[in-house]
């Protein structure tokens, strides 16, 4: 396992992170499988377990917090707000009110005291830089976050916020959390950038492109993953973006063979490469998919593997670019571009 420094804190983290969204009902994964899942990551030396409140409605913290029970001290523990918990309209967001009352509900569901990453899991256009960052600040010097970080934002408003904190004179986001992968690579275009620029570190979701780069799904082959039975629309090959993956996919998979490569070896040693990027996080259901995925923990991808990838996927391009997750909202919602 590799170790780099998280941003400019000084904090050490494993080049791969364990995410627990599959933690609960969302990958079926129960109390014993997640701690036997967090168990074997740390002993192949991931250090960094990230998780939200969201995840199954709080199951998937309190999964977390039971798995690490007794070795809080060992383990980097980020989790994220601002995502609906349940249909009252003010329980979601990143308002101060909302913050509070999430941070204090996250510490409990984990059974810790603090976290040492809190992080805001989507940009909130309703609430102001500096409500969100003032009430952040108050959370770090209670002592209940040690740092802060966002998830998923668009670069400007990566660079709103840092002004922001500088301006108000706060603490800033010292992370970002985009989605990165072979198949999606247009945050190398304005994401990472602006990362470098203010010295952020960067911990990448869906490194596997929901299992597209898992080497599960090939062509003439059913395609049956875990994912694509409860969001089919994102693998019907008919669609002309997944049909655009999967003849990725199929390049990339000789490179991989060429190159005496597992396809999850290719596609974590792709995202670990670049500058910017901290740590990968992978979110295992199983202790075999933990497994195949540590196993790449050290790879090294040479200049002609990462030039040949380069051939399949351009720099800076998303295969499926409807799939992001930092539009502005006024692109999907009509009645924030109309008068």
């Amino acid at each position: 396992m590799q170790y780099r420094t998280l941003g400019r804190t000084g904090v050490q983290v494993s080049s791969l992170a364990l995410g627990a969204m599959n933690f609960g009902a969302i990958g079926r994964t129960t109390q014993d499988e997640a701690t036997a899942i967090v168990d074997a990551a740390l002993d192949g030396g991931i250090n960094l377990i990230d998780t939200a409140d969201m995840y199954s409605g709080g199951v998937s913290e309190e999964m977390v917090g039971k798995a690490i029970a007794g070795r809080r001290d060992d383990i980097v523990l980020a989790t994220k707000a601002t995502m609906p918990m349940g249909d009252e309209r003010n329980h979601r967001g990143s308002s101060r009110r909302w913050l509070v009352t999430a941070l204090d509900d996250s510490l409990r569901r984990l059974g810790v005291d603090h976290v040492d990453l809190y992080q805001i899991h989507r940009w909130d256009p309703s609430t102001g830089d500096e409500e969100t960052l003032s009430a952040l600040t108050d959370l770090q010097r209670a002592g209940k976050i040690r740092y802060f970080g966002s998830s998923t934002f668009p670069a400007y408003r990566i660079v709103q916020a840092q002004w922001a904190a500088r301006e108000h004179h706060l603490s800033r986001y010292v992370t970002e959390q985009p989605s990165y992968s072979i198949l999606q690579r247009g945050i190398e275009s304005h994401v990472l950038p602006v990362t470098e620029e203010y010295g952020l570190g960067v911990l990448v979701w869906s490194p596997l492109a929901s299992g597209w780069l898992s080497g599960a799904i090939r062509e003439g082959r059913e395609i049956a993953t875990h994912r694509s039975t409860f969001m089919p629309e994102r693998f019907d090959t008919a669609v002309p973006s997944n049909r655009a993956r999967l003849d990725a996919v199929e390049r990339l998979a000789g490179v991989a063979d060429e190159a005496g490569l597992t396809m999850i070896q290719l596609a974590l040693g792709f995202v670990t490469a670049h500058p910017a990027v901290t740590s990968a996080i992978i979110g295992p259901r199983t202790l075999d998919h933990l497994h195949s995925q540590l196993a790449a923990a050290d790879t090294v991808l040479s200049a002609d593997v990462l030039d040949a990838i380069d051939t399949i996927v351009a720099p800076g391009t998303d295969l499926a670019p409807h799939e992001k997750f930092d539009t502005p909202p006024a692109l999907l919602d009509p009645s924030l571009r109309r008068r």
